[in-house]
């Protein structure tokens, strides 16, 4: 076993240590099962020797065959009874793993996720768990009672027959373990391909449902099937020869089985004739090799699939070794001001390391205060956003609230003081009002009617015959960007944070809904510290300062009337927006 699996036993242990006394308990079953299983053969043995012709004489052996039947029944019966004491510890590993690998994803940084596949994590994830299970589940119910049989079985065999029968036994074994173990490696291989092309279909198949609008705009649907088809294709390929490949392992198998039984009835026959063994023994070894062999005859399976779980665990298990981007400071304090004021100093940052998304980037939010941000797409506005939330950490400078670092609060506290309406909106695959209480759970009712006025959301609610359980479909496809945009802020309001960020916060509306929106949302950001990003400039106009971005840096800064008089980038793109709105654009 390699160093990767050790670790990954090691990281499993602690688990299996909660229920420590079910494990004791399902192991001492498990040998009962095992003890009761080999003494069957013992006393079917003494039965058909009872049976033997004596004097002409024949007695019925009644409580030979009645002890011979409870054993059969314990055999099953504490078997049945393992199972029930260990599952528990099974799904309970299971449960607790995979809640925390879940919870360590959405402790990982805005970058981790873009650059990774949904659909393929969510594929590791539902592999690894299911390994969890496969592991402690053959190698406690089927390597262990291998081993405790085997050794009964040697012991029998040595104190009553003589060395052949131990040395045909013993090198049958040998043989069929080396055997399994090389032609399963080999498999492997194979079937690590399998699940490279199969956590590669799924990627695509999740990817281009999401995205099941833009396969639609573009007539692109037997375009997507080819691409998925073309991914399918190599897994059936890499499948065929999987199943394949077990065929030839199962052969050998059945070969190296098949010659030591056949030699040991062989042996066992000639005692019989020389009279040195009875029927009994005949029955006993054959019984014995029975029970042995077919244990045996899973373990290339068995190995298969340890080894499988071994490389899903592992897959998993390197999620959670996967670097936190942002982690708290070991002397990092809560977040507790209701009044924060924000403040951009000298911040600077860059996605790829390579060109600034933002260069040197300063002004201040007051508390009470509204500041608005404007550019071109591509100046930097929505990273303020990201970098205010904590999705990412600034390169240089430092974004300060209340005078200190947000990197000395801890994420959660901070988090916490802040809302957020993007610009693009995504829901939950859930129903409307879940979506609307996401920003505050334990809402009551009149905290959620009142958030739906302000957000302009109650007509539209009340036209649905559901209401509130009207469900929202996949990302929100069921309803409109308008509506989206409506909830978007009507959760934001719902979570009554001291911050709030607007991105764009009425792009998806009409002129009509936006005044009545931006009435709102004015309202809202009265005694809270608010940062506006902004395209329609119209939307912005009484912010108490307006900061123009251009290629990541400041180049204007001002009320709406001081940069219209200034005649610089933002009187602008006023002037091209005003002439576009005359136009009908």
């Amino acid at each position: 076993m390699n160093k990767t699996n050790w670790l990954a036993l090691k990281s499993l242990a602690p688990y299996l240590w909660d229920f420590k006394y079910r494990v004791v308990v399902a192991l001492a079953l498990l040998s009962l099962a095992k003890v009761a299983n080999v003494t069957v053969p013992l006393v079917l043995k003494d039965v058909v020797d009872s049976l033997a012709p004596k004097d002409q004489l024949l007695v019925l052996p009644l409580a030979l065959l009645l002890g011979y039947g409870a054993l059969r029944l314990c055999a099953v019966l504490f078997a049945e009874l393992r199972d029930v004491v260990f599952v528990k510890v099974t799904r309970r590993a299971t449960r607790r793993i995979a809640l925390k690998v879940f919870r360590h994803l959405h402790n990982l940084s805005l970058r981790f996720h873009l650059e990774r596949h949904t659909g393929g994590i969510s594929r590791e994830i539902e592999r690894g768990t299911r390994g969890i299970s496969t592991l402690l589940t053959y190698s406690l119910f089927s390597i262990i009672p291998v081993i405790l049989e085997f050794s009964f079985v040697a012991a029998i065999l040595l104190d009553r027959f003589d060395w052949r029968f131990a040395a045909i036994t013993f090198s049958a074994v040998f043989l069929y373990l080396l055997y399994t173990f090389f032609v399963s490696e080999w498999r492997m291989n194979i079937r690590r391909e399998a699940n490279g092309w199969d956590t590669r279909s799924n990627s695509h198949a999740v990817d281009s449902l999401l995205n099941y609008e833009t396969v639609k705009y573009f007539n692109n649907e037997e375009y997507e099937a080819r691409r998925y088809d073309s991914f399918l294709r190599e897994y059936e390929r890499a499948d065929v020869k999987t199943e394949t490949s077990l065929g030839l392992l199962n052969i050998g198998q059945s070969v190296i089985i098949a010659i030591a039984v056949t030699s040991l009835m062989i042996l066992t026959s000639q005692g019989v004739v020389a009279q040195n063994l009875t029927i009994g023994d005949l029955v006993l070894v054959n019984g014995l090799l029975i029970q042995l062999y077919i244990p045996l005859n899973f373990m290339g399976m068995v190995y298969r699939e340890i080894k499988q779980a071994f490389i899903d665990m592992n897959n998993m298990f390197s999620l959670l070794d996967t670097r936190r981007d942002i982690v708290d400071r070991s002397d990092c304090v809560p977040m507790e001001s209701s009044r924060p004021s924000v403040e951009f100093k000298n911040v600077s940052f860059s996605y790829d390391g390579k060109r600034h998304t933002l260069s040197d980037v300063s002004f201040v939010i007051p508390f009470g205060k509204t500041v608005a941000v404007v550019g071109e797409s591509g100046s930097g506005k929505t990273t303020l956003a990201r970098l205010l939330f904590r999705l990412y950490d600034v390169d240089q400078g430092e974004i300060r609230l209340d005078g200190m670092d947000i990197r000395n609060y801890s994420q959660a506290s901070y988090r916490k003081s802040i809302g957020v309406v993007p610009q693009d909106t995504v829901l939950f695959n859930d129903t409307l009002g879940f979506n609307i209480r996401y920003g505050n759970p334990s809402c009551n009712a009149d905290d959620l009617d009142r958030v739906v006025r302000l957000a302009q959301l109650e007509k539209f609610i009340q036209s649905l015959p559901e209401g509130y359980e009207t469900t929202v479909g996949e990302r929100g496809l069921k309803v409109s960007g308008g509506e989206k945009q409506r909830i978007s802020i009507a959760r934001a309001i719902l979570k009554d944070p001291p911050i709030m960020v607007f991105d764009e916060a009425t792009s998806s509306l009409d002129s009509g809904s936006e005044r009545q929106i931006q009435l709102a949302l004015d309202d809202v950001s009265k005694n809270r510290t608010t940062l506006v990003i902004a395209h329609r400039l119209s939307t912005i106009i009484h912010a108490h300062e307006i900061v123009v971005l251009d290629e990541g840096k400041v180049i204007e800064r001002g009320t709406h009337n001081d940069l219209l008089e200034s005649g610089g980038r933002y009187a602008q793109m006023w002037h091209i927006q005003q002439n576009n709105t005359q136009t009908g654009y």
